[in-house]
């Protein structure tokens, strides 16, 4: 039985004036894959296909400029980029593309002959070999190029075999065919397979469909085993010994990537002739600023020669990253993957990005060591930090940041000074380094430190973190809310808190270790559970 999924996730109004059509550019995401999906923007007379039940239908052009249409590719395509499958704008590769391994999206302005959606698609359709079209309604998206990629992407989704990730409460009631996601900003995310209008972070989920709160659909697993294709060729190694040599050329070296899968490593390893300041830019495809349309939260480790961590760098509200930091002579090796944020589960932060390494060698070798440590003493963060060095200290400023990249002085100490601490005054992760300058004018930064700090506020707390029983207690100092997932990013229990001792029933989950994360309408607080 052929199932018709119509998406109705809008509330815009018409515009009156249609752009007039011209050359659609042709692009292609991956050209080498045999799978096709043809976003088709200059109109089209759809025949002889599960529609037509009343004679053809006649479809206008997208009414996008082709600034528009770049965008909108651009998006689909880094929603696709970690599968076997090539988006497409040229006619001629969907029509040489297998019957059984292809779509087309018309993207048009007449919505008329179906009605007032978003988009509407067969959920299947992929695979049927007749050329049944999905639709994107442009005008009736208002012809915005952002939520217009998004109902692309999700119509095209539909074609691949899913249905809409949806929203439901603690009784299992259903609240929204389409889950809206969470969270602002740029790590702000939702389903694809839901609504993602008003996110930025928009991925592939692993969440309750349409038809009921037991009944999870893991995106990615239906793409990959049902349509004839599945994920890319993985371009990196993930081991020490195959990690890929970054030479660099003019003291910077550049290099692309995909993260294909959840469980992808990219290894990499470059040489550091001389002692001298390394800096990475580690940033995930975007189409603006914000890294708009990313569909990865980059986080990058950095080892030395014996393949000892020196540190991680994934700032915890932005989806690029980036190291700058003072490194002696040798070989160093940088991880690169894929992870989730306090918004985005772990399951689908997929993508491609890109690195930009640069090296700054220092003249002169008056610094043997610099290295910052620092430690949570209950509400206070502490420091101290070793310099040897046979110059004379001039100005040291630990410097603070709460997004990894941009730092600012925090305090100014004496030069004779090796220690500090404060309190916080903000919650989360805050990043620390030490900037250091000698009397021969030479400049270093220390190491990275990043410290948690707790919520100053008071927060729930579990009894015990080892779960004997099918009950989980939580004290709780106030109204707060819940959410217990496993070590995937798979939601498998939620709920609210009320002041006082909460029981949670945790007789349907296995063995093994869990996330619960509590919060409220500013905080959120993660703690492990172990479930014997």
């Amino acid at each position: 039985m052929k199932k018709l999924i119509r998406s109705t996730m809008i509330a815009f109004s018409l515009c009156g004036a249609m752009i007039a059509k011209s050359q659609v550019p042709i692009y292609n995401s991956y050209p080498s894959a045999s799978a096709v999906i043809f976003l088709d923007f200059d109109g089209h007379t759809v025949e002889n296909t599960s529609w037509n039940s009343s004679g053809p239908i006649y479809c206008g052009a997208s009414g996008l400029n082709n600034t528009q249409i770049t965008e909108v590719f651009n998006r689909v395509a880094e929603d696709y980029r970690p599968f076997n499958v090539n988006i497409t704008t040229d006619s001629t590769v969907y029509w040489a593309a297998p019957a059984n391994k292809r779509v087309r999206v018309i993207l048009t302005v007449s919505s008329s002959w179906y009605g007032s959606a978003g988009g509407v698609s067969f959920v299947g359709s992929f695979t049927w070999g007749d050329n049944t079209p999905a639709f994107v309604f442009t005008a009736l998206l208002n012809y915005n190029s952002k939520n217009i990629a998004e109902a692309t992407a999700h119509e095209a989704g539909h074609s691949l075999g899913l249905f809409h990730q949806s929203l439901y409460d603690t009784n299992c009631i259903k609240t929204s065919d389409y889950n809206p996601g969470q969270g602002t900003g740029e790590i702000g995310w939702a389903p694809i397979m839901g609504v993602g209008y008003s996110r930025n972070f928009t991925l592939w989920n692993n969440g309750p469909n349409s038809f009921g709160c037991s009944n999870y659909q893991s995106d990615l697993d239906i793409i990959t085993s049902n349509n004839g294709f599945s994920y890319r060729t993985d371009d990196y190694s993930s081991s020490f010994t195959g990690s890929f040599s970054a030479a660099f050329s003019g003291n910077q070296f550049n290099i692309n990537g995909v993260i294909e899968q959840n469980t992808d490593q990219d290894m990499f390893k470059f040489a550091i002739p001389s002692l001298g300041r390394f800096t990475l830019d580690a940033v995930p495809y975007n189409v603006g600023t914000g890294d708009a349309g990313s569909n990865l939260d980059l986080q990058v480790t950095l080892y030395d020669f014996s393949q000892k961590q020196i540190n991680v760098y994934n700032p915890a509200l932005l989806l690029s990253s980036a190291i700058d930091t003072t490194l002696s002579a040798g070989t160093y090796y940088l991880k690169v993957e894929g992870k989730g944020n306090a918004y985005a589960p772990n399951y689908a932060s997929l993508g491609s990005y890109s690195l930009k390494g640069g090296f700054t060698a220092n003249a002169t070798l008056p610094l043997r060591a610099l290295e910052l440590k620092g430690f949570i003493n209950k509400d206070r963060h502490e420091f101290n930090w070793l310099i040897d060095a046979d110059e004379n200290v001039v100005s040291q400023i630990l410097e603070i940041s709460t997004d990894g990249t941009h730092f600012s002085k925090l305090a100014h100490p004496d030069n004779e000074a090796r220690n500090y601490s404060y309190t916080p005054t903000s919650d989360g992760i805050i990043q620390y380094r030490l900037n250091v300058t000698f009397d021969n004018g030479r400049q270093y930064y220390s190491n990275i430190v990043s410290l948690k700090q707790n919520s100053i506020t008071q927060r729930p707390k579990l009894a015990s973190n080892l779960i004997t029983t099918n009950i989980i207690t939580v004290n709780s100092p106030g109204n707060f809310s819940y959410m217990i997932f496993d070590l995937n990013g798979k939601t498998t229990g939620k709920g609210s808190l009320t002041n006082g001792t909460n029981t949670i029933n945790s007789h349907n989950l296995r063995s093994g270790m869990y996330m619960i994360r509590f919060a409220d309408e500013v905080h959120q607080w993660t703690d492990k559970l172990m479930i014997q």
